[in-house]
C-alpha cells in the first residue's frame, strides 16, 4: 500500500498564535460556540483529515487576561461533534493524574459508541502545582511518579474496555438472554494505585478501544509512547530534531516487542499562508505585533521555573537557568524552549514571539507550495507519519490550508482524496484489537 499522510486538526479556540483573539474578525467566544466548533469540524471532515483533537487541562491555564480562557469539557463537546459529523476522528485530552480509571474508561467507551468507533485519548499526566490544588495536593506529583500512575492507569482502562467479549451481548429473547454473563469478566486489579472490580458498565465499543494518543517528549514519556501510544503529538522545530525523535520512539516501540509502523509520529505545525512568502511574514509580524508582552512574559517565567522580573526583554535568557533534571513540570518543553533561546541567540522579547505562534511547535510563515514542501520533506525524510495541523487563526487559517495547501499534495499522491474506512483505527490504518480475555479464554 502507498504509504500517505495522516492529518489531525488541533482546534484551539481562535487560533493557535496567542494574539489570534485580538484580530477584527475574530470571535471572542469561540471556546464556548458549540456552532463554531461544528463548523471547524465539518471543514476538516470535508477535506478528509483523520481527526480532530481537543486539548485540556483541570486548571484555569495562565492568565485569563492573556486570551480566551476556560474550555468546555472535551468529551461532552466531541459527543456533540459526533452528531454533526460521521466520519472524521474524535480525539479527547483527559488526565491520569486527576482521573480514576473506571469513569474515565466508561465515558470514553461511550464517545466511541456515541460516535460509531471514533474515539480517540490523549493521555496526559498533567503538569503543574496548580492543577493539584484543585484536588486538595499541596504539590504536582514527581514526574516519574506521574507516568507510574499513567501505565498502570492505561492498564487498568484497557482491562475494563476489554471486560465485555464482543459477542457478549446476544439479545436472545426466545432464551430470555440479553448478554451471556459469562462473557463479561470481573477484573479484579488490584495495583500500585488502584484497586478496580469490574467489569465496565458498557459494552465492548466498535474499536474494541479508543485509538490511544500521547504528547509527552520526555524521556519517561517516550518510554511511555513505545508502549501504549497509537499516535504520538510532539513538538519538534527543526528537521534533524525531527528525525531523531521519530527514530527514537520507532526504536523504542520496537524493543517494547511492537510494531514500529503502528506508533504514528505527527508533530506539531502551524502554516501561515500567503500568496508569496513575504505576504505570509508580513501576516506573522502582525499577529506578533499584537502580543502583550506582560502576559507572555508571566507564562515564560512559569516554564522556565524563575522569577519574570529575571526576564528582560531585550536581554537573552540568564545564564543559570534550573537543568531540565530540576523541572518537575513539562520537561521536554522546557528543554525545547531553552535550546531554541541559546541555538538562535533569542533575546526575551525575540522568544516570546516565537513561542507565541505555536508554543514551541514548528511554526511556517510561506506559500501552500512552500508549506507543502516542508510537509513533504518531514514525512520522506523520517521525521514524520503526518502532522497536528495547528491554523496560528481560526477559521481562515484552517480553510486556508484546505483550500490551497491539500491540492499540492493530493497532486502528489501524497493524501487521501476519499475516506477508505469508518473507524478512527481504519483512518490511521491500524487494527482492531482483540479482547485480552477473549483471547485467554479461547486457549
Amino acid at each position: 500500500m502507498t504509504r500517505r499522510l495522516h492529518f489531525n486538526l488541533f482546534i484551539h479556540d481562535t487560533g493557535h498564535h496567542e494574539a489570534s483573539w485580538r484580530l477584527p474578525d475574530a470571535h471572542p467566544l469561540a471556546h464556548l460556540d458549540i456552532d463554531y466548533v461544528e463548523r471547524l469540524a465539518r471543514i476538516a471532515e470535508s477535506a478528509k483529515f483523520d481527526s480532530l483533537f481537543l486539548a485540556d487541562s483541570p486548571v484555569l491555564w495562565g492568565d485569563p487576561g492573556r486570551r480566551p480562557s476556560g474550555s468546555l469539557e472535551p468529551t461532552v463537546l466531541l459527543t456533540a461533534l459526533a452528531r454533526a459529523t460521521s466520519r472524521i476522528g474524535l480525539i479527547a485530552t483527559a488526565s491520569t493524574s486527576y482521573n480514576d480509571p473506571f469513569n474515565l474508561a466508561r465515558r470514553f467507551a461511550s464517545l466511541d459508541h456515541v460516535s460509531g468507533g471514533r474515539a480517540g485519548w490523549n493521555i496526559v499526566t498533567t503538569a503543574g502545582d496548580d492543577a493539584a490544588r484543585n484536588f486538595g495536593l499541596d504539590a504536582q506529583p514527581a514526574h516519574a511518579d506521574r507516568y507510574e500512575r499513567a501505565a498502570e492507569f492505561v492498564e487498568v482502562s484497557k482491562k475494563l474496555w476489554d471486560s465485555w467479549d464482543d459477542d457478549a451481548v446476544v439479545a436472545d429473547k426466545d432464551r430470555g438472554v440479553h448478554a451471556e454473563a459469562d462473557r463479561v469478566h470481573v477484573i479484579n486489579h488490584e495495583g500500585t494505585y488502584f484497586r478496580v472490580r469490574g467489569p465496565l458498565n458498557v459494552p465492548r465499543s466498535p474499536q474494541g478501544y479508543p485509538l490511544l494518543v500521547q504528547a509527552g517528549s520526555s524521556e519517561d514519556g517516550r518510554d511511555f509512547a513505545a508502549r501504549y501510544a497509537e499516535a504520538v503529538f510532539t513538538a519538534q522545530p527543526t528537521l534533524a530534531e525531527g528525525q531523531v525523535f521519530y527514530a527514537d520512539v520507532k526504536r523504542r516501540a520496537a524493543e517494547a516487542g511492537r510494531d514500529p509502523d503502528t506508533v504514528k509520529i505527527l508533530p506539531g505545525i502551524v502554516p501561515v499562508l500567503g500568496e508569496t512568502e513575504a505576504q505570509a511574514r508580513e501576516l506573522e509580524a502582525e499577529l506578533d505585533r499584537l502580543i502583550v508582552p506582560k502576559y507572555a512574559v508571566e507564562q515564560l517565567s512559569k516554564q522556565l521555573g524563575v522569577p519574570a522580573e529575571r526576564l528582560a526583554l531585550d536581554d537573552q535568557l540568564p545564564a543559570d537557568l534550573p537543568s531540565e533534571d530540576d523541572i518537575e513540570g513539562m520537561k521536554s518543553r522546557y528543554t525545547l524552549i531553552v535550546e531554541l533561546a541559546r541555538r538562535e541567540r533569542l533575546t526575551v522579547r525575540q522568544l516570546i514571539g516565537r513561542l507565541g505562534g505555536g508554543r514551541g511547535h514548528r511554526t511556517f510563515a510561506g506559500t501552500p507550495v512552500q508549506v507543502a514542501d516542508t510537509i513533504q520533506q518531514w514525512f520522506e525524510q523520517g521525521a514524520a507519519d503526518g502532522f497536528n495541523i495547528m491554523p496560528a487563526v481560526l477559521p481562515s487559517g484552517l480553510e486556508s490550508f484546505v483550500e490551497r495547501v491539500l491540492p499540492v499534495l493530493r497532486a502528489r499522491g501524497l493524501f487521501r482524496t476519499e475516506y477508505e474506512g469508518s473507524t478512527l483505527r481504519e483512518h490511521y490504518g491500524l487494527a482492531r484489537p482483540a479482547s485480552q480475555y477473549a483471547l485467554v479464554t479461547a486457549q
